[in-house]
């Protein structure tokens, strides 16, 4: 439980940074993803799901 925790953190440090230092870009970005399909994002989604699901399976087998 406790890296789920620490994990959740990091993504929000990361997130919020990304937002802090480059605001104008992170706008630009979300307004272009109403561009993309929703396939398209069920697809990137996947495949990030799927590398993060990995990582974290190597990092246990380790």
């Amino acid at each position: 439980m406790k890296e789920i925790i620490v994990a959740f953190g990091l993504f929000l440090f990361i997130e919020g940074s990304l937002y802090a230092l480059f605001p104008s870009k992170m706008r630009n970005m979300l307004e272009n993803l109403k561009l993309i399909k929703n396939a398209q994002l069920r697809v990137g989604g996947f495949i990030f799901a799927l590398v993060g699901f990995l990582i974290i399976w190597y990092m246990k087998v380790l």
